[in-house]
């Protein structure tokens, strides 16, 4: 009897091992993953930090180390940086200057974008709609508009010439959108472009009288702010924490995100500037692993779904982001960025928005 029930208990034994071995391991197996390392804007901090995103990775066999920095200082970083694989920062110029920085020939890619955006609370929104600086349409996608804006800058407008209901005391002093720091963060140089765009007629600046004469209220518009952060999580957190100004400009992603995730956004709005750009975040691939890395972030499926559920909009799917935010009317979000009659400009060259921003800062390049 032992015998035999040793004989049944060797035979099952085999045949697990069999059905084991006939089973796939849909688990990620540590000891095959490739560690691939880069440099990324700190607005994509949360996504490369997410489980499940790293979860996703690994399936792939990679195990992404992204270090969080501006992405203007990102070039300098990626210069003295040995080892990289790829540098992901928020916007196409930082991008193509660390690509010549590498000697890399291919095109970058655009895995996903976000357009930049005004964020604010419901009543300083309901402010600007009644004093003719901002729109709401019938699908309560709001607008701010920027031409009125730059005349305002110019005027050294204040929230008391505004119309200003009496329990709103707290709306003082000059009527600024707060932006990280130009030098340093991609977001607050695209705010000086776009400042620049409005103030030289509706054209992109392209030399240097351009620069000259878009100065005096680019300086005005980045010394108004005081001291600035030099990425654009931090602004975002003071608005949370209702530390601040109550206007900041930063990416639509980052209010995205909360509403995609289920996360309380309390009476934050969204405001689309009628005129603006969006960021393109563009990843230089270094080796081939950063390569595997940024081919994945554009055509894998499951990182696709990821990307929108971290508030970004998926180039090869931009309706990823709309199917979760769809259903939300406050903050409400452009499904179609044309049909809110939000008009794009194009980013000058690098060499001219070096020039803006320096002259924003109050200096010279």
């Amino acid at each position: 009897m032992g015998r035999r029930a040793l004989g049944v208990l060797v035979a099952l034994a085999l045949l697990g091992g069999v059905t084991y071995a006939l089973i796939p391991d849909d688990e990620p197996d540590t000891r095959k993953l490739v560690t691939v390392t880069g440099l990324i804007g700190s607005e994509k901090r949360s996504f490369f930090e997410s489980p499940e995103v790293k979860a996703e990775l690994a399936k792939q066999g990679l195990e992404v180390h992204a270090d969080p920095t501006g992405s203007w200082t990102m070039s300098d970083q990626a210069k003295s940086t040995p080892g990289l694989d790829f540098a992901f920062p928020a916007s196409t110029a930082p991008a193509h200057e660390i690509q010549r920085n590498w000697g890399q020939q291919d095109s970058p890619l655009v895995p996903f974008y976000s357009p930049l955006v005004v964020v604010t609370h419901a009543e300083v929104a309901q402010v600007l709609k009644d004093n003719n600086r901002a729109a709401q349409d019938a699908s309560g996608v709001w607008t701010f508009k920027m031409d009125q804006y730059v005349a305002d800058l110019k005027a050294a407008l204040r929230w008391q010439d505004l119309k200003v209901p009496a329990e709103h005391s707290e709306l003082s002093g000059p009527v600024f959108v707060t932006t990280t720091d130009p030098e340093s963060s991609s977001s607050g140089a695209l705010y000086v472009a776009l400042l620049s765009y409005i103030l030289n007629n509706h054209q992109v600046v392209s030399d240097d009288a351009g620069v000259e004469a878009t100065r005096t209220v680019l300086h005005q518009a980045t010394a108004m702010q005081g001291g600035q952060k030099s990425s654009s999580d931090e602004p975002f957190r003071d608005f949370q924490a209702g530390v601040g100004n109550p206007l900041i400009f930063g990416y639509e992603s980052q209010v995205a995100a909360m509403v995609a995730q289920g996360r309380s956004t309390g009476d934050m709005v969204v405001m689309y500037p009628d005129t603006t750009a969006y960021s393109d975040h563009t990843i230089i691939a270094r080796t081939e692993n950063g390569r595997k890395l940024a081919a994945l972030l554009q055509d894998d499926e499951a990182l696709r779904a990821l990307e929108a559920k971290f508030g970004f909009r998926p180039q090869a799917r931009p309706d990823a982001l709309n199917d979760l935010v769809k259903n939300t009317r406050q903050p409400a979000f452009a499904q179609n960025l044309a049909a809110a009659k939000v008009k794009q400009w194009q980013v000058p060259s690098l060499e001219i928005l070096l020039k803006l921003t320096a002259a924003a800062k109050g200096g010279t390049k």
